[in-house]
């Protein structure tokens, strides 16, 4: 029996959709009230405050924001810990102080990866308000994306249609095992992978991108970030 062909170029594919940018919108909520402690400026009463993140879902009821391991508030410099990290829900953060300004809010997925910052203005027109924001998961992993299905669809589900309690569509019940998936592709020589490549042009839907470079190197690992939305047989 001849050998197998090894590897004459490596290769490299990406596979994107649009489920690699999802669009939710996040409240926080501000609640403060005039306390009884001297302010160091005159006419400015001290007041005592707090600001809470909720996710909503696609009919504006709020939910936890259990999708972030941590949310960072980044205050006014002035404070002795400008710099206040939570990791729980509702991420409360409970201060005093006597002047409004901007606080920063950066929301984790990850230890490492963080949404664009949110810029919340801390004012004192209202004993209690609300402030919503649109904000983008890109790249979300197919557990994080899981997740942000609780609060509506994705935009790769059919019809873009929630998924009622309890009722699930044959694409939505597939479990695949990706890890193994991605160990497998690395051990392919270079006909079979190009034949991996070929059934994924013939099955892909409308909304997937592919690109593969024979000039660049083969990464099973990028392959495998880029294939999760991919339905395999």
């Amino acid at each position: 029996m001849a050998p197998r062909r090894s590897r004459a170029a490596p290769v490299r594919v990406t596979l994107r959709t649009k489920a690699n940018s999802l669009e939710r919108k996040i409240k926080v909520v501000t609640e403060q009230h005039v306390i009884d402690k001297p302010s160091p400026v005159e006419a400015f009463p001290m007041r005592e405050w707090s600001l809470k993140v909720f996710l909503l879902d696609e009919d504006g009821n709020e939910r936890p924001a259990d999708v972030f391991t941590k949310v960072v508030y980044n205050l006014h410099p002035t404070f002795d810990n400008p710099v206040q990290s939570f990791q729980k829900a509702p991420f409360t953060c409970k201060n005093e102080g006597w002047g409004e300004f901007e606080i920063s809010i950066d929301c984790y997925t990850t230890e490492k990866t963080k949404l664009a910052p949110i810029i919340h203005d801390l004012n004192f027109q209202q004993d209690r308000y609300e402030q919503t924001h649109t904000v983008v998961f890109k790249n979300p992993s197919q557990n994080l994306q899981e997740r942000l299905r609780e609060t509506g669809p994705l935009p790769t589900d059919d019809d873009h249609r929630p998924k009622k309690k309890g009722i699930a569509t044959k694409k939505s019940s597939q479990k695949y095992d990706y890890e193994k998936i991605a160990e497998s592709l690395e051990k392919l020589e270079e006909e079979d992978l190009l034949r991996v490549i070929q059934i994924i042009n013939e099955n892909k839907g409308p909304d997937t991108y592919i690109r593969s470079d024979v000039e660049g190197e083969f990464s099973p690992s990028s392959l495998y970030h880029h294939s999760y939305p991919y339905p395999f047989p």
